[in-house]
């Protein structure tokens, strides 16, 4: 997996997840002062929050399209120059309208991420690795969240919280020099050495979209995913504004406290895809989804049970415990979704299924935030915010065990096929 002409393109991704989430989590750090200075209700910034996810949803799927279309490497190259640019812009808002559309417009650039990183995967690893470089790839991302606390809690701070943004900005724009000079879209044929195992072969016959975005597997894997989201918007939009107005922590501790759940989900996402891709080695007779779906139903269904735990408890560090361990569950099945898109999708179709499914799946961040907003303005507390996002994953994992089954081409076999290494 880490030869020397796949490592550039792993370490990357793994970097570019890292800008993204703390591009994405800064808002939620400096929500506190931003709040404060342009005079904004709780249900004002649910709203902010959910603006991102409105142009990030529409993009998913446009995102995975363009990479099937012009390659992944230009699609997240453009994407990342967007995202880091309206990143800056937040320092540029005024009050509530213009924070929403420059939100948009952020979200929209940073919407095509996932799928370039999927298409990027699929281009340059085997089926027996994919979940592993998924998890690895996507890994950064948390790690994002846990830096964001400190670095944007320490400059907001010292100097302001619109200097943050513009220092983000900047890091996103030379990470897009690097990707452009050292990366390739696929690996020379010359490169790549290949074995034969036996698994069962999506077919290679290129079909309409269409086909696929009417199967049960594609759909309830996108609403599995579309749970996942919900906690992990909850999670990234409000634990930080939870900590400081119903634990009463100040901006220092918060930004420190927020770092422990982001560091175990950087190490569940990390080992999530090699946890399934072990299980998927050592059950092969059981078919490719096995060993997705044992991951994805158990950890997402124990994620559940925690985050709702933490909306019941009384102390601090219980809350902070029970959310670090939903974080952790919940990143170990962060890998899998896209994977089960890999394991039964053709490779041309690739990027576009698995951004109309991230698409769905983002559709919780629209929902969530402003919902979460409505919810602690109309009851005063964050309890029934938590409550609601533990009981749609444990609805989303059981739906994952009736409903996700392998796809049943019109002439579906199985054959050799040739497995790069």
């Amino acid at each position: 997996m880490f030869t020397k002409d796949k490592l550039p393109v792993m370490i990357l991704l793994f970097i570019a997840g890292v800008i993204n989430y703390l591009d994405r989590s800064a808002l939620s750090i400096g929500a506190p002062f931003i709040k404060e200075d342009l005079s904004l209700s709780a249900t004002q910034m649910g709203i902010i929050f959910s603006s991102f996810s409105v142009g990030y949803a529409i993009f998913n799927f446009i995102g995975g399209m363009a990479s099937d279309k012009y390659g992944a490497k230009l699609t997240l190259f453009v994407a990342m120059i967007v995202w880091s640019l309206f990143s800056g812009a937040i320092a540029l808002a005024v009050g509530f309208t213009s924070l929403i559309v420059i939100r948009v417009l952020f979200g929209m650039g940073e919407g095509p991420l996932s799928a370039t990183i999927s298409k990027m995967v699929n281009n340059w690893f085997p089926a027996d690795q994919r979940a592993s470089a998924v998890g690895l790839t996507n890994s950064g991302t948390p790690l994002g969240g846990a830096i964001s606390g400190p670095i944007v809690g320490f400059i907001a701070i010292s100097f302001s919280w619109k200097i943050s943004f513009l220092f983000i900005m900047a890091l996103g724009l030379v990470w897009a020099i690097f990707w452009w000079k050292f990366v390739k879209e696929k690996p020379a044929a010359s490169e790549e050495k290949s074995t034969v195992v036996k698994i069962n072969q999506v077919p290679q016959q290129k079909r309409p979209l269409t086909f696929y975005l009417k199967q049960k597997t594609v759909l309830f894997t996108a609403f599995a995913f579309f749970s996942y989201n919900y906690i992990l918007f909850f999670f990234l939009t409000w634990f930080p504004s939870y900590l400081v107005d119903a634990r009463h922590m100040d901006v220092r501790e918060m930004s420190v406290i927020t770092m422990i759940p982001w560091i175990v989900g950087f190490i569940g996402l990390a080992s999530g895809g090699f946890v399934s891709d072990f299980v998927f080695k050592k059950f092969t007779n059981k078919g490719v989804l096995f060993s997705r779906k044992v991951v994805l139903v158990t950890c997402l269904f124990i994620s559940a049970v925690c985050i709702g735990g933490a909306g019941l408890v009384t102390t601090t560090v219980s809350a902070v415990t029970l959310v670090a361990f939903s974080v952790f569950f919940l990143y170990l099945t962060g890998a899998i979704y896209w994977a089960i898109v890999q394991d039964v999708v053709e490779q041309s179709s690739v990027g576009s299924v698995g951004g109309f499914m991230h698409f769905l799946a983002n559709t919780a961040g629209i929902i969530g935030p402003a919902l979460t907003g409505y919810l602690v303005d109309q009851s005063g507390s964050f309890t029934s915010a938590f409550l609601l996002a533990g009981g749609l994953a444990i609805f989303a994992s059981l739906s994952v065990i009736r409903f996700v089954r392998p796809i049943k081409y019109p002439s579906t076999n199985t054959k050799s096929v040739k497995i790069s290494g």
